[in-house]
């Protein structure tokens, strides 16, 4: 759980700074927020989870 918490606030924050450098668009955040939301809510959120959780060990601890 806290890993999946880490991988929002990462890509909350990636968007807040790509929204504020007018890298990206209101519309195209609020559509690419709605991508995510929407996305978590079929059957491809468990392998997603997996992968993310598998690249998340994958990387070595200092």
């Amino acid at each position: 759980m806290a890993v999946t918490v880490s991988l929002v606030f990462l890509f909350g924050l990636v968007l807040f700074f790509l929204l504020r450098n007018h890298s990206l668009s209101a519309g195209a955040a609020f559509v690419a927020v709605m991508f995510g939301f929407f996305l978590a809510s079929t059957g491809a959120s468990g392998p997603i989870n997996h992968l993310a959780i598998a690249v998340v060990h994958s990387i070595p601890n200092p």
